[in-house]
């Protein structure tokens, strides 16, 4: 594509250098080269203005914010903004023809985006996804490594499901994303929050910062859905500019009452903008009416563009969506009492799913938590804590060490549990951790594997191996029952 189709409509400083037909766009220096186009971004630890001049040297034109002196450099006010609108350029424009609803939060996000998609799947609308487990464009299901892809793959992602046919792309909205610049340029049609509890103050610092954060994407929107019952999200839905729904157990846009929670999932009366109708999602927990209603909330809105929003085919569908691989994942142990695989990493995830699976247990609640290494240390004595307060029974075990010590990570979350009378065991290897699980479950206990739900790896100090929860289990009940 030429210089001159590239940069349509993007604002910059100086002229371009002739009309060039450029290859490719890259981030990185190292692929770098003839009549490529090298975005000069600044993250964490560099900065791509230093490595501009050799890229140069190369035959590489240079987008950049600051004057460099070169004769190949494009000038821009931001580069973030401008490497967007370029990689929308250069995959011909996928957005005229895709909607985006982005949702962020810090839990739910995963859950909502796959209810979401499930229903306008089952609504009619060809529909791609962007998240934490995969990537979907309709039923094809593509590998992914961050919640929210850097900018040039996301704009190949949006060109490949806009070839697709797909109208709508949902796709969770990570803080560290919004922060990198990796949605700078993006116009969502929905924006949607869960809630927000402490994560990932290792990298913002303060509960305030993580809510600035979080609070920028819903200038990049025409709509906010916005869970009210949350503090936090309160406080965003008296801010925001665009038009706002609200959603929540009571009086707002998008409410849910008369809950009636079960092993299957939930049953309860959902109010859409005031029009009553029942419903069920066939997740259990708390957590999944929250999800379920941010689900229908989009599904509405999307649905009403088109002029239909049919409140009785968005509760079949509803009824109909499957559950989510790692969320509150019941694994079929064929014995008299339950497994369940989450997600929860957090002391709020960790507090929904144990408050969730108490609502439905009838025997004990065993909970094997860690926390991951390198990450938020405030955290991990709230984990312990919140996991003494309500499980009967806890198994502390590591998570994802990374590059601390495991033991030592282990010696921070226990002051939490010893804040409770609960009973429990220090079991340092996880895998060693679950098979005493296993081999000391009692009938109608219900354990829960809390940190890794949907991984298949564990990073320690000596690398990242495979480590996927399922296979665990699964070979774990070879040992116990081989000969039963």
């Amino acid at each position: 594509m030429r210089l001159s189709e590239l940069f349509s409509g993007v604002e910059y400083v100086t002229a371009l250098s002739g009309d060039t037909e450029i290859v490719s766009l890259t981030a990185d220096s190292r692929q770098a080269g003839e009549n490529v186009l090298f975005c000069c971004i600044k993250g964490l630890t560099r900065d791509g203005h230093d490595f501009a001049p050799d890229c140069a040297s190369k035959g590489a034109y240079v987008l950049c914010e600051r004057d460099l002196g070169l004769e190949s450099q494009i000038l821009v006010g931001s580069v973030r903004e401008a490497f967007s609108a370029v990689c929308e350029n250069f995959c011909s424009n996928p957005l005229r023809k895709l909607k985006l609803i982005g949702v962020t939060g810090t839990n739910g996000k995963t859950s909502t985006t796959f209810i979401a998609k499930s229903i306008l799947d089952r609504l009619g609308y060809k529909t791609g996804l962007i998240g934490t487990i995969q990537n979907m464009i309709g039923d094809e299901v593509f590998e992914t490594h961050f919640t929210t892809p850097d900018t040039l793959e996301l704009h190949m992602l949006f060109k490949k499901m806009a070839d697709a046919g797909c109208q709508y792309c949902i796709m969770e909205v990570s803080s560290h994303a919004i922060e990198q610049g990796r949605t700078a340029g993006l116009h969502f049609d929905t924006a949607c929050f869960t809630n927000l509890t402490q994560d990932h103050l290792d990298f913002h610092g303060t509960m305030e910062n993580y809510f600035e954060s979080k609070k920028k994407l819903f200038s990049m929107c025409d709509r906010a859905v916005i869970n009210t019952d949350d503090k936090w999200g309160a406080k965003l839905a008296e801010s925001v500019g665009c038009e706002l729904f609200t959603l929540g157990l009571g009086g707002q846009d998008f409410s849910a009452e008369n809950e009636n929670y079960h092993a299957r999932g939930v049953d309860f009366t959902l109010s859409i903008k005031g029009e009553k109708v029942q419903a069920s999602v066939p997740i259990p927990g708390k957590f999944s009416v929250y999800n379920a209603l941010t689900a229908v909330a989009c599904a509405f809105l999307a649905d009403s563009d088109n002029g239909k929003a049919d409140n009785e085919n968005i509760v079949r569908a509803l009824g109909e969506v499957t559950g989510v691989k790692g969320r509150a994942e019941l694994w079929p142990t064929g014995k008299d009492f339950t497994v369940i695989l989450d997600y929860a990493h957090t002391p709020d995830g960790v507090e929904n799913i144990l408050s969730s699976m108490r609502e439905v247990s009838t025997g004990r609640l065993v909970c094997l938590v860690g926390c991951g290494g390198d990450r938020d240390p405030v955290k991990r004595p709230i984990m312990g804590e919140t996991a003494a307060r309500l499980a009967d029974f806890v198994i502390v075990t590591s998570d994802n060490p990374r590059s601390e010590n495991p033991a030592s990570i282990i010696e921070q979350i226990l002051p939490g549990v010893l804040k409770h009378d609960t009973e429990y065991v220090v079991i340092e290897n996880r895998r060693d951790a679950i098979k005493y699980a296993i081999e000391n479950a009692r009938k109608d206990d219900v354990i829960v594997l809390a940190g890794k739900g949907h991984e298949t790896y564990q990073i320690l100090n000596t690398g990242t191996i495979h480590f996927d929860e399922r296979e665990v289990l699964a070979e774990v009940f070879e040992e116990i029952y081989k000969d039963q």
